[in-house]
């Protein structure tokens, strides 16, 4: 299968969860009304973070609007989203070279993953972007840093339902080797 078709196919699977069932389970800890917020666990932006190492950075900007406006669409948020994977399609390169042993060129047909990076660097790898997704998202989000508490309540707790869920997709659809003796 071709590197454009696969990765369109983890596109609209990634997007299907994403509209058709995390969009409509909104998560509340703890009964009170005051208690923690209303979140909704993104995860769509693991799209971009599974994208091919060799992808320039002005493709991963055209994507990333792309695929924002694609959620924006039908969350009806006016760009919130395209603002935030926009910033995290720029920002991916250079995480990943900070992370990965060689430069990102000498990784050919080879997308970021637990395979190519093992668990712990993807994990600090995803995790920093999809912190920084939410942090842009629900500050543009709620526009206002009166209650700062709320605001950083909000992103952490939205960012590890997110991971959590990502960590799920992983388990579900990436092939595990079998280590051999």
């Amino acid at each position: 299968m071709s590197t454009f078709v696969k990765n369109f196919l983890r596109f609209c699977i990634i997007m299907a969860l994403q509209v058709l069932i995390l969009n409509k389970i909104t998560l509340r800890w703890w009964s009170q009304p005051a208690g923690f917020p209303v979140f909704i666990p993104y995860v769509y932006p693991l799209f971009l973070l599974l994208l091919p190492f060799e992808v320039p950075v002005w493709g991963l900007l055209i994507i990333g609007f792309l695929t924002g406006l694609t959620m924006d669409s039908f969350a009806n948020t006016a760009g919130i989203h395209a603002c935030a994977t926009v910033l995290v399609a720029y920002l991916r390169t250079n995480v990943l070279n900070a992370l990965m042993p060689k430069n990102l060129s000498e990784y050919p047909n080879q997308s970021p993953g637990v395979k190519n990076m093992g668990w712990m660097p993807f994990l600090v790898y995803s995790s920093f972007l999809i912190l920084l997704h939410h942090t842009v998202y629900f500050s543009i989000e709620l526009w206002s840093f009166v209650n700062i508490g709320y605001l950083l309540l909000k992103i952490i707790a939205s960012t590890l339902t997110s991971m959590l869920f990502i960590v799920a997709y992983l388990l579900l659809f990436t092939r595990q080797v079998n280590a051999r003796s």
